[in-house]
Formats: structure tokens, C-alpha cells, sequence
């Protein structure tokens, strides 16, 4: 029972520490220096590395998918308009496009890819004890 209450824990945490990661990027993404759009980067390096720390430190893609739903969810509910009508990510005008868009796009790219990235902590394992094992019968 212990690991049902610590699974739905964790899945809250990653849930929340998705969401927060998700406002602050969309916050931040439309910050520009000159011609940089610095905040994007910024956004795009942080959640992709919360991501894919997450899925390295746990070895889950499940608590990576949360993080990932959380990212998505705020992304979305914060680019609309609010109840008193202010924007945080403003549209851009026709024909081009914004770092709100990119912003909004990369999110689920950058879960996608890795949730789906293949693990290759088994491949790594076997190819090691392989050696070991070749290396032991040459001597």
C-alpha cells in the first residue's frame, strides 16, 4: 500500500514542479535582447533539462510524462486571456511567427522526445558484461 501513496505523491510533485516550470517559461519567453529572443532559449534549455533530469534521476517515463503534463498545462492556461484581460503572450501579427508560438510548440516536442527516448541502461549493462566476460576467457 506504501507504494501506491508514494507513486501518487511523486506524480503530484512532478505535477506541480511541471506547472511551475511551465508559467515561469511562458513568462519568460517573450524576454528579447536586440535580435535574441534570450528568454525562449532560456525556457527551451530549463524545461528540456528539468525533463530530461527527471527521466535520468527516476529512470520513469511516466513521472517525465507528468512533469511534462504539468509544463503543457500552464503553458496553455497562462497564454490565453485572463479574467481581466490582459495577454501574457501577446500575438503576433499575421504571416510571422512568434516566440509564443515556438514556445508553445517546443513544449510538447521537448516531451515527446524524451518520454520516447529509447533506455539504453540495459544495452550499456549487457555490453559491459559481455567484455568482462570475453576478457576473462581470453586469459
Amino acid at each position: 500500500m506504501n507504494s501506491v501513496w508514494s507513486r501518487i505523491a511523486t506524480g503530484a510533485v512532478a505535477l506541480v514542479v511541471g506547472a511551475v516550470y511551465g508559467l515561469a517559461g511562458t513568462i519568460a519567453q517573450s524576454y528579447s535582447v536586440g535580435w535574441l529572443p534570450l528568454g525562449l532559449v532560456l525556457a527551451v534549455i530549463g524545461s528540456g533539462a528539468l525533463l530530461a533530469a527527471v527521466r535520468l534521476l527516476t529512470g520513469d517515463r511516466w513521472s517525465t510524462l507528468i512533469v511534462g503534463i504539468g509544463a503543457m498545462t500552464a503553458t496553455l492556461v497562462f497564454s490565453g486571456r485572463g479574467p481581466g484581460g490582459s495577454v501574457i503572450v501577446p500575438q503576433t501579427p499575421e504571416g510571422t511567427i512568434g516566440t509564443g508560438v515556438v514556445w508553445t510548440i517546443a513544449v510538447p516536442v521537448l516531451i515527446a522526445i524524451v518520454v520516447a527516448w529509447p533506455d539504453l541502461s540495459g544495452t550499456r549493462s549487457a555490453t559491459s558484461s559481455e567484455a568482462r566476460s570475453r576478457d576473462a576467457s581470453a586469459n
